[in-house]
């Protein structure tokens, strides 16, 4: 029996490139953005979208988006704006810093007497 060649159609290259992209949600990698759920990731915008809703609307995306509706309006409205804002604050991750501290001569003969 021959081995059976692989053709060059069906392999895949990877180029070896570190990404920067940091993932904190499955979503986030399946490709869901902030717009998906929301349909805006500006909070402003979304205030005004609950505003225009009447109660039945309102109870019925509360349901979609996972809380339980209930029957007070305001209370309903500062839940879903706070679930909006965890939401939101999922795909704004902020950037690391270098965190390198320059210091004296004699504070690292300090810190290295205790080796």
């Amino acid at each position: 029996m021959s081995k059976k060649k692989t053709k060059l159609d069906n392999m895949m290259q990877t180029h070896g490139k570190i990404e920067d992209i940091q993932y904190k949600t499955l979503d986030q990698i399946w490709g869901d953005n902030v717009n998906s759920k929301y349909q805006t990731s500006n909070e402003k915008e979304y205030v005004n979208f609950l505003n225009d809703m009447n109660k039945t609307d309102l109870q019925s995306h509360a349901n979609k988006i996972g809380l339980v509706p209930i029957d007070n309006r305001e209370t309903l409205t500062k839940r879903l704006v706070a679930e909006f804002k965890k939401h939101v604050s999922l795909f704004n991750i902020p950037k690391s810093k270098d965190n390198t501290v320059n210091l004296s001569k004699k504070a690292k003969d300090t810190l290295s007497e205790g080796k």
